[in-house]
């Protein structure tokens, strides 16, 4: 395939989930995927311009992303856990029970 389509296609993954954040504004777990799928897109993104110019810097900044992004699902679910079992719910509208 040419670039061009995979360029697009991240380009596309990239604005889903910018829309899942602008339009999702109740719930912290759909917040957390949308931003989890912009990580992707620019992972994907990465990869196709390493390959495309025969560096393997893009290979090292995915795998940087990739573990960026694994540690940070992993802090956000460990918070919305901790916060469902004080509050019952998983809302943005009562989050400020976490003001330090």
């Amino acid at each position: 395939m040419r670039i061009k389509s995979f360029i697009l296609t991240s380009l596309v993954i990239f604005i889903l989930g910018a829309m899942g954040i602008c339009l999702n504004r109740t719930n912290l777990i759909l917040l957390i995927m949308s931003i989890e799928l912009m990580l992707l897109a620019a992972s994907l993104l990465f990869i196709v311009g390493s390959s495309f110019f025969n560096v393997l810097v893009g290979q090292a900044f995915t795998i940087l992303i990739l573990t960026v992004a694994a540690a940070e699902s992993a802090i956000g679910l460990a918070i919305i856990i901790s916060y469902f079992r004080i509050r019952g719910r998983i809302t943005i509208k009562l989050l400020n029970i976490l003001k330090g």
